[in-house]
């Protein structure tokens, strides 16, 4: 049966609030009714859960939402630090009295599931691009209220900017962008279009304009020189794919022209549609790639959470290995142990709340670094090929 309705008054959107979240009403009504059936019979067991990732090389990111659902609570949490390429295995140890955390198993999963897929996107992303720059462009595909999240997730992948202005203001990272078509077309032609984009604009805006709108690109482009001649930066090539044809020879005719004008320094930006096969093929050619559904449509991690120990004895559903976990690293050979045994490498999961307390802080740059720094081994293992053309 359903349950009422909130009114129109209570809410402008159909939003959950942070109080819903944080007060464990954003989760699955049997955890409600387990905490019920749990009080009734007056348990309420010390428990290991562990969540898990798939088979696979993924990288980790939402951890910090994680950190502020789990803190205050009196539990212990591990987990390898943001931005760390996880593949298969615990990711994430709970320890504690159970009732007092499983109403936020759904919401748990989810900050981590999302984000982790977002992120994960971004990274294959970036390992394509090499060197090119990557601007995560994705976000009006999704929920406008996901716009934080999904770009603190990119850029964790590995992004090198941001489109999403209240999404950066929240993470404190300054949005930036081109021009849309719709300010050509309202303006009546890309002359005037990119006249007013330069005396309107501060000089600390670059000077990247479209160059697609109306006519052929290679014409626009070396028009653009015209126009803004030296104060010009970079040109923005985002055809619909309707009239694309091979995007790689629309590239090199552009290429040409602002050549034949000896403007070798001037960026060869392209969107619209862009994916993983996009990237390979085109990165010898351009200089950048604007990216959105590519990364903003990523499917979610498809983690688990189960519990694994009761009052310090191994025990778990059927499928599942009993009994607290942890994973050493030797390079990115993973293997996987018993709970206090140790491996050659380093041990991943560490502390992220002890007693309730976050005893870790969170950094989007350094965990873009450590996200970063393992793409040259992982691709050399081919855990980035590709058979698609996204």
């Amino acid at each position: 049966m359903l349950a009422e309705p909130r009114s129109m008054d209570d809410r402008k959107y159909d939003l959950l609030t942070e109080s819903e979240i944080d007060d464990g009403q954003a989760t699955a009504a049997y955890f409600l009714r387990t905490e019920t059936i749990l009080d009734h019979v007056d348990e309420n067991p010390t428990v290991t859960a562990e969540l898990s990732a798939p088979e696979g090389w993924h990288l980790l990111a939402g951890l910090n939402d994680a950190a502020q659902l789990l803190e205050g609570l009196p539990v212990d949490v591990y987990a390898p630090p943001e931005g760390t390429p996880i593949s298969g295995g615990p990711i994430l140890r709970i320890e504690g009295p159970y009732r007092m955390f499983a109403r936020y198993e759904s919401s748990l999963l989810g900050f981590l599931a999302h984000a982790s897929g977002i992120a994960s996107a971004a990274w294959r992303v970036r390992a394509a691009a090499h060197d090119r720059t990557v601007l995560s462009f994705g976000t009006r595909r999704q929920h406008p209220a996901l716009g934080a999240m999904i770009e603190r997730s990119a850029l964790i992948g590995g992004v090198d900017g941001i489109g999403n202005v209240a999404g950066g203001e929240v993470i404190g990272v300054e949005a930036g962008g081109t021009m849309p078509h719709a300010l050509v077309v309202a303006l009546g032609s890309p002359e005037a279009a990119w006249t007013a984009y330069d005396e309107a604009l501060e000089e600390s805006v670059p000077r990247v304009l479209l160059c697609d709108t109306f006519g052929d690109e290679a014409d626009e482009g070396a028009r653009a020189i015209d126009c803004l001649e030296d104060r010009l930066e970079g040109v923005r090539l985002d055809t619909t794919s309707s009239r694309r044809g091979d995007m790689r020879a629309i590239i090199e005719d552009v290429r040409w022209e602002l050549q034949q004008r000896e403007t070798d320094d001037i960026d060869i930006l392209v969107s619209g549609g862009i994916g993983v096969g996009d990237i390979n093929r085109l990165r010898d050619v351009a200089d950048g790639f604007g990216v959105g559904g590519a990364i903003a449509d990523a499917d979610p991690i498809d983690f688990s959470l189960n519990l694994v120990a009761v009052e310090g004895e191994p025990r778990a559903k059927r499928g599942v290995r009993s009994g607290a976990k942890t994973v050493y690293r030797d390079g990115y050979d993973d293997k996987v142990v018993v709970a206090g045994e140790t491996a050659p490498g380093e041990k991943l999961l560490k502390p992220l709340i002890r007693d309730g307390e976050k005893v870790r802080t969170f950094d989007i740059a350094v965990a873009a670094d450590r996200a970063r720094e393992a793409i040259p081994t992982l691709r050399n293992r081919g855990v980035f090929d590709t058979g698609g053309d996204k």
